[in-house]
Order: C-alpha cells, then sequence, then structure tokens
C-alpha cells in the first residue's frame, strides 16, 4: 500500500510514524465509548450485541472518513444520543416496552438516509462553510472548553454540587490525584518536545493507576462504577452476539404512528447534524485544514463518511454514530491525515478481540489527554475578532460559552447562529444571510418551539 500516494503524508508535512501514533492516541481517548455504549443501551437492548455493533460502525465509519475524505477524524456512537435513544424514548415515550430499542434503530437509520440525501445535495456542506469565521473560532474555542470540562469530568476534578451545580473535587481520590499527575506529566514532555506526549502521558497515568490499585488507594467498587484498571482476559465475548440488535427495524410502528416517529427521528436528526457541524470545524481548524476563506476542502466526503456510519450502526444495532471531539488529541499528537483515521478505525476492529486490554484503561488516564487537547483549542479565541461586527462578535462568544455550560456543542452552534441572524437583520445586514442559513436559523426556532412545547 502506498501510503503516499493515498494519505499526501508530505504535502501535510507528517509521517507514517506521527500519523499511527496519533490514531492510537484518538483511540485510547475515546475508547471509553465501548463501555458506556453497551453499558447505557444495555438497559434496553443486548449489552454483547451493542458493543460489537459499535465497533464495528465506528470503524466503518472512521475508514470512510479516513480513505475518501483524508481527515484524522473518528468516528463512533454520540453521547447524549445514546442516553436519549435509551431513556428518553424507549423507557420514556415508549413505556419500556421490550420491542421499543427497534423503534429507535428505525428512526437513527431513516435520519442516516435523510443526511446521505443532504450530503449528496451539499446541504450540510452549505451549512458549514456558511458559517462566519468569527464564529467558526468561537466554535473551536468552545469545543475547547467542552473537551477540557469532559476531562476533569471523567477524573472527577470537577463533580456535581447541589448548591453551585458544579465543584470541585477531593484531591484525595486517586483518580482527582493521578488525572493532574497525567496532565503535568504531558505539560512537561510536551515542553522537551517528546514525540507522542499525549499517548505517553495517558499509558504513564494507567501505570501509576495500577500502582494505586495495587497499594489500596484506588478501591474498585464495581456497583457504585468504579472498575479494577487491570485488564480481566477471563471475560471473553461472542461476536454471534451481534445477532441480537443486527437489522431489528419496526417500519410498522413508525407507520401507525407517523408523527410520534418523525419527532424522536428529527431529535436524533437535529443533535447530529449540529454536532457533526461543530465537531468538523473545531478539529479541522486546530490541525490547519480549513482554506484561507475558512472553508472545509472535500467536507461532502466528511458529511458523508458521518452518514454512512449511521445508517451502518442502525442495520447493525447501536444508536447513531457521529464525529468525536476527541479526534483533537490525535491532532494535537501530529495527526493530519486520513492514516490516523485509518488506524484508529483499525484499532476498533481489534478491540473485539482485545477488548479486555483497551476497555481496562481508566476514564481519568484518559483525562489528562481531553483536558491538555482542550487548551489547544481554546487558543482559537485569540482569532476573534471582537472590534468586528457585534452580530459576528456576540455570535462567537454565545457559541464559545453555551457548549460548556449548556454541555452540547449542538446548543452552542444553536445560541451562535440564533444571534448572529437576528442581529444581523437588526442592523440592516439581512442581505449578508445566505438562503442556507436562512433555513438553519429556522430550524433551531423551530427546535426551540418543540422544546418548549414539550415542557409545557
Amino acid at each position: 500500500m502506498n501510503m503516499e500516494k493515498l494519505f499526501h503524508l508530505k504535502e501535510h508535512n507528517t509521517n507514517v510514524r506521527t500519523e499511527i501514533v496519533a490514531g492510537l492516541t484518538t483511540f485510547l481517548t475515546m475508547a471509553y465509548i465501548l463501555a458506556v455504549n453497551p453499558n447505557i443501551l444495555g438497559v434496553v437492548m443486548d449489552r454483547s450485541g451493542v458493543f460489537v455493533a459499535t465497533a464495528i460502525a465506528s470503524a466503518i465509519a472512521t475508514f470512510i472518513m479516513g480513505f475518501i475524505a483524508n481527515y484524522p477524524i473518528a468516528l463512533s456512537a454520540g453521547l447524549g444520543l445514546n442516553a436519549y435513544f435509551a431513556y428518553t424514548v424507549c423507557l420514556g415515550e415508549l413505556g419500556g416496552d421490550p420491542s421499543a430499542f427497534t423503534i429507535c434503530l428505525t428512526a437513527v437509520f431513516c435520519e442516516g438516509i435523510i443526511f446521505i440525501i443532504m450530503s449528496f445535495f451539499k446541504v450540510r456542506e452549505q451549512i458549514i462553510n456558511g458559517i462566519p469565521m468569527n464564529l467558526k473560532n468561537g466554535i473551536t474555542a468552545g469545543i475547547g472548553l467542552f473537551v477540557a470540562f469532559i476531562g476533569m469530568q471523567n477524573a472527577g476534578i470537577i463533580v456535581a454540587d447541589s448548591a453551585t451545580i458544579v465543584g470541585l473535587g477531593s484531591f484525595s481520590r486517586a483518580e482527582v490525584a493521578l488525572a493532574l499527575i497525567g496532565f503535568v506529566i504531558i505539560l512537561i514532555l510536551v515542553h522537551y518536545q517528546v514525540k507522542g506526549a499525549i499517548l505517553v502521558g495517558i499509558l504513564a497515568t494507567w501505570v501509576l493507576a495500577m500502582i494505586a490499585e495495587s497499594i489500596g488507594w484506588y478501591v474498585v467498587d464495581v456497583e457504585n462504577g468504579v472498575y479494577s484498571v487491570f485488564p480481566n482476559f477471563s471475560a471473553g465475548l461472542q461476536l454471534s452476539s451481534i445477532s441480537n440488535t443486527a437489522f431489528k427495524f419496526n417500519f410498522g410502528w413508525a407507520a401507525r404512528n407517523l408523527i410520534q416517529f418523525i419527532a424522536i427521528m428529527f431529535s436524533f436528526l437535529y443533535v447530529d447534524l449540529f454536532d457533526t457541524v461543530g465537531t468538523v470545524v473545531g478539529v479541522a481548524d486546530k490541525a490547519d485544514l480549513l482554506d484561507e476563506d475558512g472553508k472545509l476542502p472535500r467536507v461532502g466526503s466528511v458529511l458523508m463518511a458521518d452518514a454512512v456510519g449511521t445508517t451502518a450502526g442502525a442495520c447493525l444495532g447501536t444508536s447513531t454514530i457521529t464525529s468525536f471531539v476527541e479526534s483533537s488529541a490525535g491532532v494535537a499528537a501530529g495527526g493530519r491525515t486520513g492514516l490516523t483515521a485509518v488506524t484508529t478505525g483499525v484499532l476498533f476492529l481489534v478491540s473485539l478481540f482485545l477488548s479486555p486490554i483497551f476497555l481496562a484503561i481508566p476514564g481519568f488516564a484518559t483525562a489528562p489527554a481531553l483536558i491538555y487537547v482542550g487548551m489547544l483549542m481554546l487558543s482559537s479565541a485569540k482569532k476573534i475578532n471582537f472590534e468586528d461586527d457585534i452580530a459576528d462578535t456576540a455570535a462567537a462568544y454565545m457559541a464559545l460559552i453555551m457548549m460548556p455550560l449548556a454541555y452540547s456543542i449542538a446548543t452552542g452552534i444553536m445560541f451562535g447562529i440564533l444571534v448572529w441572524v437576528i442581529l444581523k437583520v437588526c442592523e440592516g445586514k439581512a442581505k449578508e444571510i445566505n438562503p442556507v442559513m436562512w433555513v438553519v436559523f429556522i430550524l433551531f426556532v423551530l427546535r426551540i418551539i418543540s422544546l418548549v412545547t414539550n415542557f409545557s
């Protein structure tokens, strides 16, 4: 295989070793999804089947991203969407019916088909390229804060607090102390320009975690979700379990309850669309892949990977597949081409057979990487022109601040675009708003109306 011909490594000032290390780094920062997704969907579906479906669907989508789009972006089952799938729809709206998951899989499948059609007509591409540059910088910086927040949560550095909503975790806990030590290790390695600093930081934190467990500082408590950091090879995996989740559709129910089905499908579609837009813009910006006009070359291929991945995931038996913001960890490790994504995709397949090793790496060991990447992405705030048109400035600010506070990339983009369009109209500059952005604005307004209706 001619790597140079496939991925244009020299053009992107990278090499095979750097790309493989970046792909491994990306995988390690997002491998948690292989444990989290089956745990969440497992309350309404076969857990083992979901694990296999997640790994295979992630690999398919990530391979498309790597080979076709040639971008260092990995995909897997989106967090938030899987919880909506299991708890809001299956256990909530559908009353816990044992076959409820088949309705959700049908909605995800239809959403994927719609996205494939949208990609053919370049609707999603126009949305990405229609976002003002100031807002793109705000999105990137906002994702940085969001990623850092996720990392701090995973390590218990930031915890829930009934009085102040969030608070500082206890430094006496091994998770907190080791995550902070891991972060410092990454910073020191970066200072001395050590290759693969992020990956080394993750592995070093994991080794320290095994030592902490051995001496009794890190205490395993499975009932409260605290698992051993040592690999458990006694737990095998039956690949045939995917037969319990694959192609379990229920088009009959969808036809009989069309309005309710459309509402369920739209919720999946909305979050997936704008999470992907935000992630792609943010990761591409940090990898210097946007052109001089702030547009992303081959963006259609990027979005097609997401659409095909979602459709394949529904067929195999998992929730919506979307671009992962953790891809920014691989970018920070030097990943610039599709070889990074292909490496991550291969590891998703390998995880089917070596899952005990990958699943043993705890969230607090990958947290230092996310916190460091968040710092890098936040630097895009320097590019925001605060002396620019107030509409552009306010839009960037709202995207930046709402992503971490609302815990949603899609919500940050929603507030950014709503503010931008409204202010442009008030300034008498409605002509600067292209038709696609008007459509997006209307969709966001409808989304808010639907939320108000649901809560009223």
